[in-house]
């Protein structure tokens, strides 16, 4: 399972229990339309910090970041020096 279908999974397992991961757009800006709040925002930073064993530094908690399934994907990416490989 490649880390976009991972992020995708916990965000609608998560947040969006009437979806399948497969229903929620890798681009939907999750902040932007009300998806994750801001306390959302720090539960999935946790999550990404844990699943991926990642340190979130402060230079980090840019919301751009955690914009959507792909900024998500591209982030972790970025940590672990890998392309990105969700849709």
């Amino acid at each position: 399972m490649s880390n976009a279908e991972q992020i995708s999974e916990y965000i609608v397992r998560e947040f969006l229990p009437d979806l399948t991961a497969t229903q929620l757009p890798p681009d939907q800006d999750l902040l932007g339309d009300g998806v994750i709040d801001s306390l959302g925002v720090l539960k999935l930073i946790a999550w990404v910090e844990h699943h991926f064993q990642l340190a979130v530094g402060d230079t980090d908690l840019d919301p751009d970041n955690f914009r959507s399934v792909n900024a998500i994907d591209a982030y972790v990416a970025r940590c672990q020096g890998a392309p990105v490989t969700g849709g």
